[in-house]
């Protein structure tokens, strides 16, 4: 029921406000996170929960299987409010083992809009079909989460707003996590770019 859902909220409320009574006002004045959360939209998978941050220190965005395309305004618009407002220093683009989308990807199947959405998660399989050979479709998937983990690392870099922000020697990391549904762990995929240096050429924007 939806009234238990408020109820709720208010005993969330409240609980912080009895433990800090300036928590909310000092919350409403500003937010200054340190991290921008690139992540997939899947319920199980909430943000500030699994890294333990408060509302305030993590800023998000969130959509199916965690992309990170070129023509997406909503992420750029994210990303871009969370580079040159907000000031981030980290950038985390963070996956899960188990991905219904990126499930959907690896079929023939034909699921409607999400289909065009997930086209280059297909282009990833295909790029890296040796390695999907003998494993079932669960550790295929797997295998696909972690691999567009990483190239949705590069897109991140191959943007202007980020590499304007490098070029204005603004302090700006990129990482790529993985999440656990199973045992709700995060594994580094030591992917993180710190600076143009880790880029390929055909990707630097010059000023």
């Amino acid at each position: 029921m939806l009234s238990d859902l408020l109820e709720s909220n208010r005993f969330w409320a409240e609980s912080l406000s009895a433990r800090d009574p300036d928590y909310f006002p000092s919350l409403a004045r500003q937010q200054s996170p340190n991290y921008f959360w690139i992540g997939c939209s899947d319920s199980r998978v909430p943000a500030n929960e699994v890294v333990g941050l408060m509302p305030g220190e993590l800023f998000v965005h969130r959509n199916v299987a965690n992309m990170v395309v070129a023509t997406d305004m909503n992420l750029l618009s994210a990303l871009q409010y969370a580079v040159d407002m907000l000031k981030v220093e980290h950038i985390i683009v963070c996956g899960h083992y188990g991905c219904g989308g990126v499930r959907a990807a690896l079929s023939h199947q034909e699921f409607g809009l999400i289909d065009n959405w997930l086209r280059s998660l297909k282009g990833i399989h295909y790029q890296y079909l040796d390695k999907f050979d003998n494993l079932n479709i669960d550790e295929q998937t797997d295998l696909l989460c972690e691999l567009n983990v990483k190239r949705q690392v590069t897109n991140v870099c191959h943007t202007t707003i980020v590499q304007n922000a490098w070029h204005r020697g603004q302090k700006l990391s990129v990482h790529g996590w993985i999440y656990g549904l199973k045992d709700g762990l995060i594994h580094d995929l030591q992917v993180s770019v710190n600076d143009f240096s880790q880029l390929k050429d055909a990707f630097v924007y010059e000023v």
